[in-house]
């Protein structure tokens, strides 16, 4: 919503946005983030909030302020949105004061079907030209107070609760005036259970007050989303996805469509999504003749037409026609075909050539520039350039590349707002690592090391201090062999053996006292001239007492190698060069999305490799074949039957089994 109303207002120098329903600010801050991307001055952006909610209310101006806004752009109001509108005027001068509310966006996100009192509205400007809400869903009431608000060339969005597409009576009659009087920009569908308290299917509306187009753009973002817990998240590229499809007004396959005025006037009015996108996926088939005779269907060959057009002749190079009619793959390895396809080795070589300075281009806009960096427009700077890198790239999904982008961003953006407000010297800055824990039944905060405001310990250590660190690791390896031959010698035990006093209760484990006592016996049986016969139960606890020494002296070893390496590291962070602080940025901000960049043509050449062995696989046992199994397999077990002896009774039946076998 923050970057559908901050497109549509990206050329404007001020601003006013306005939230009926504000809870806690939430919904405010994120637009001015938004907008914050178009202006150079956020000063110029000037907030309205209204809520019901006393405690939440305080919530509101409490949350602008802390977050940077001056106190003098914000204006609150804790009321009724619905009984009582924004005051028009100063209750001590009404005449001279009287000043409509009129601003350039209206978010918000109401409380869903909610009863309301619409007693004596009938009148009230913000419902007149439209109509009532009913009484048991306050959805309509709130989208036309929105409504209002707004200046002509304004635009506000707001959540809703799915059924206001479809359901009848009242709202019926609202919805299609709003469409006849061209108000509806676009239509969005979320995913289910993305707002904690609710699992409902909600959608976001975006109307304006008068526009150009005649048309109403349905998406379908029901499909975008993560799993996060028990709630489903749209992830960054889910978001831009939509924005840039309602901003550009795209009609995409399964996923949004610009539908006339003329087809939503033959569907009544309803504006449900799925009479309009059709984003379900299509039901896998099988083809009979194919099962039956083998080989791969050239319509399901076909169906990865994008790939034939990315790759010239390489479904040439990979399947070849049979006298049935379908196809068959000739090659024995596809995926290495396909990898050393000429096609596919120029679509690897272009994508190296769009992107091989991208490394020094994000030198040059985030080290270089750290600290002038605009941090609320970067991301979209990167973002933009990225896209044009892929423009002659087929086959990978920008919004991929972009998701890869913010998920370095996030950890980015801090450390450049850091520097920026605290300076560079910051990035040598080591902080005491507070901790909560227990003691005596109380928590309390305590020290637990150092932790680097910028630099990770391990990431200056992997840099400036590999070989005390690969020391350490050399040994907290063996510590994890030692744990594994404790569990191979005592899976090697016999069952009696591990009932024996060396084997704690759970037989998952030695007792140290009870192994030094064995081992001080069985020495004192060697020196009276006895012998240890290798792989017996003295052998295994003479081999068990060693490794238990050995694991505590490599415990004591780490404990004291691993304090001694944390006040390192702590020590090399603090004299870093500047040079190494721009090598250590560039391997904690650039490396990481180069890298992830870089492999995603090879996830596009393993998805067609998987999908072309799931192909080959599909129709590679026919009906035949499994009809000859099953044929041998009855003769066999028919066969096996002759073999059986009992009594009459038992014969006769094996008998009739037997035929029913052999289908007599």
């Amino acid at each position: 919503m923050s970057e559908i109303v901050a497109d549509h207002l990206k050329d404007r120098q001020q601003i006013k946005i306005y939230d009926p329903t504000s809870g806690s600010g939430s919904l405010l801050i994120n637009i001015g983030h938004s907008v914050a991307k178009h202006m150079d001055n956020e000063n110029n952006i000037r907030y309205y909030a209204q809520e019901l909610k006393q405690n939440t209310y305080n919530l509101t101006r409490m949350n602008l302020v802390m977050r940077g806004i001056s106190p003098n752009n914000i204006v609150t109001r804790n009321g009724d949105t619905l009984e009582n509108d924004w005051p028009f005027f100063d209750e001590n001068d009404p005449i001279n004061s009287y000043n409509p509310l009129y601003v350039d966006a209206v978010v918000s996100n109401p409380p869903y079907s909610q009863k309301w009192d619409s007693s004596n509205k009938e009148t009230d400007s913000r419902y007149a030209r439209f109509g009532l809400a009913p009484n048991s869903k306050a959805d309509y009431a709130f989208l036309l107070h929105d409504l209002f608000h707004i200046k002509p060339d304004g635009i506000m969005t707001i959540v809703l609760p799915h059924g206001v597409l479809f359901r009848g009576g009242e709202e019926g009659s609202i919805r299609e005036k709003l469409v006849e009087w061209n108000h509806i920009d676009a239509i969005i569908g979320l995913p289910p259970n993305i707002f904690f308290g609710t699992g409902i299917p909600t959608i976001i509306m975006v109307l304006k007050q008068k526009r150009e187009n005649t048309d109403v753009l349905f998406v379908d973002a029901s499909k975008g989303f993560v799993k996060v817990g028990k709630n489903n998240k749209l992830r960054a590229s889910d978001i831009k996805r939509i924005v840039d499809t309602v901003v550009s007004r795209k009609t995409i396959s399964k996923y949004s469509k610009k539908v006339k005025r003329t087809e939503i006037r033959e569907n009544e009015y309803n504006l449900n999504i799925p009479r309009y996108v059709d984003s379900s996926e299509p039901a896998e088939s099988w083809d009979i003749y194919a099962s039956m005779f083998g080989g791969i269907p050239e319509k399901e060959i076909d169906e990865l037409e994008m790939y034939w057009e990315a790759f010239l002749e390489l479904k040439e190079a990979l399947f070849s026609s049979s006298l049935t009619g379908n196809a068959e793959l000739k090659v024995e390895d596809a995926k290495e075909t396909i990898k050393e396809h000429p096609s596919v080795k120029k679509f690897m070589e272009d994508f190296k050539i769009s992107f091989e300075d991208f490394n020094t281009y994000l030198e040059n806009e985030l080290l270089i520039n750290m600290e002038s960096v605009n941090i609320a427009k970067e991301e979209t700077i990167l973002s933009e350039d990225i896209f044009k890198r892929l423009e002659s790239i087929p086959l990978i999904d920008k919004y991929e590349a972009y998701q890869l982008l913010d998920n370095e961003w996030i950890t980015l953006a801090v450390d450049l707002e850091i520097i920026q407000t605290e300076g560079f010297s910051v990035t040598r800055k080591v902080n005491p690592n507070m901790v909560i824990k227990k003691k005596k039944g109380k928590e309390q905060e305590v020290q637990e090391g150092w932790i680097g405001h910028i630099m990770p310990f391990e990431l200056v250590q992997e840099t400036y201090l590999k070989d005390e660190l690969d020391k350490l690791r050399k040994k907290e390896s063996r510590l994890l062999e030692i744990s594994t031959e404790f569990e191979g010698i005592l899976d090697s035990l016999s069952e009696e053996e591990k009932e024996l006093e060396t084997v704690n209760e759970a037989k998952n484990g030695f007792v140290t006292k009870a192994i030094a006592k064995e081992v001080k016996e069985i020495k004192t049986n060697i020196k009276k001239g006895n012998t240890v016969e290798q792989d017996s139960y003295e052998d295994k606890i003479l081999k068990v007492e060693k490794l238990i020494f050995e694991e505590k002296r490599l415990k004591a070893e780490i404990k004291k190698e691993s304090a001694e390496l944390h006040l390192l590291t702590k020590d090399t962070i603090e004299k870093l060069t500047d040079n190494q602080v721009y090598e250590l940025l560039e391997l904690k901000w650039i490396r990481p999305l180069v890298t992830s960049l870089n492999n995603l043509p090879e996830i596009v050449i393993n998805k067609l490799s998987d999908k072309v062995k799931k192909l080959s696989e599909k129709y590679a046992t026919t009906y035949s074949d499994i009809a000859k199994e099953i044929s041998e397999t009855e003769n066999i077990l028919a066969s096996l039957i002759d073999e059986l002896v009992g009594d009459e009774d038992d014969m006769k039946g094996l008998s009739e089994f037997k035929s029913l076998l052999k289908g007599e």
